[in-house]
């Protein structure tokens, strides 16, 4: 095995972990979400290995620094330091995502024995797939109502956080 592949079961290892980390936590909603900072993180490590490296730093600083920190913020801001689901519900609810997580784990098992797609290696992506040119072609040609909108939404999420955070509106 090369150092490359260790790296990769290694990043997908802690991706795995950590989001597990992040679902089953569910009394510290900080801690969840530093879960889930570490698994952004993790993606955008194995990202870097496919050497897919605007996809890496977009990864890493989209939504590992500016959404999880929006996360954080809010659930900060509205201090979530009771939890409504009981210990009994609890353990249900852990128990059919562990089951669910099985059979999926069991139906992908099957494909990759089954399918022949998998036997075959993959074929070498062209030049200039996936870079930061073309990425900003698209983006601010045909994609630029949508980056605008999107902007728009935030600017308002962003006020009504604003205003959610003040004791005494004037």
């Amino acid at each position: 095995m090369t150092a490359e592949t260790i790296l990769f079961y290694v990043f997908a290892g802690l991706a795995v972990i950590s989001a597990l980390g992040m679902v089953l936590n569910t009394r510290n909603t900080v801690a969840s979400a530093l879960s889930l900072v570490v698994t952004m993180v993790s993606l955008g490590a194995i990202y870097l290995l496919l050497e897919a490296y605007l996809v890496a730093a977009l990864q890493i600083m989209v939504y590992g620094g500016a959404i999880v920190v929006l996360f954080l913020f809010v659930v900060m801001l509205l201090n979530l330091s009771t939890d409504e689901f009981p210990p009994g519900r609890q353990r249900l609810i852990k128990s059919a995502f562990v089951i669910a997580g099985v059979a999926i784990l069991i139906q992908i098992l099957i494909a990759m024995g089954n399918d022949p797609l998998f036997a075959t290696p993959p074929e070498a992506v062209p030049e200039g797939y996936g870079g930061y040119r073309q990425v900003g072609i698209q983006l601010y040609t045909d994609y630029v109502l949508l980056v605008e909108m999107a902007s728009l939404l935030l600017l308002a999420a962003i006020v009504g956080a604003l205003i959610l955070a003040k004791r005494k509106i004037d």
